[in-house]
């Protein structure tokens, strides 16, 4: 069985026991969390999609940690000009591990 959820401005498609590193969420490690943004859900009886979202589908999932990406490296420079400027960023994510997904 899987599911596309949306979540963050992305979607993704999960499976039971799958891990995510998904956008930051205010959850701490431990707790369950459910998202009701399920676009599809598929399974031996076939796929239902929906329109925009399947009525009463649930995926929960629960939070395993709050994580961040590795560093990726900024680095503008202005050629001819002795300009150049270097910065880095680390996106904070969340990492779940997905449990049940209901479909209705």
């Amino acid at each position: 069985m899987f599911a596309v959820i949306r979540t963050g401005g992305k979607q993704y498609r999960v499976t039971p026991n799958s891990v995510l590193k998904i956008e930051k969420l205010e959850a701490e490690a431990g707790s369950t969390i459910t998202f009701s943004d399920v676009l599809a859900v598929g399974g031996e009886a076939g796929t239902t999609i929906g329109a925009p979202l399947v009525a009463g589908a649930t995926v929960t999932a629960t939070v395993i940690a709050q994580d961040r990406l590795a560093k990726i490296i900024i680095f503008k420079k202005r050629r001819r000009q002795n300009s150049r400027r270097k910065n880095g960023h680390r996106q904070p994510v969340t990492v779940v591990r997905i449990g049940e997904i209901k479909a209705a």
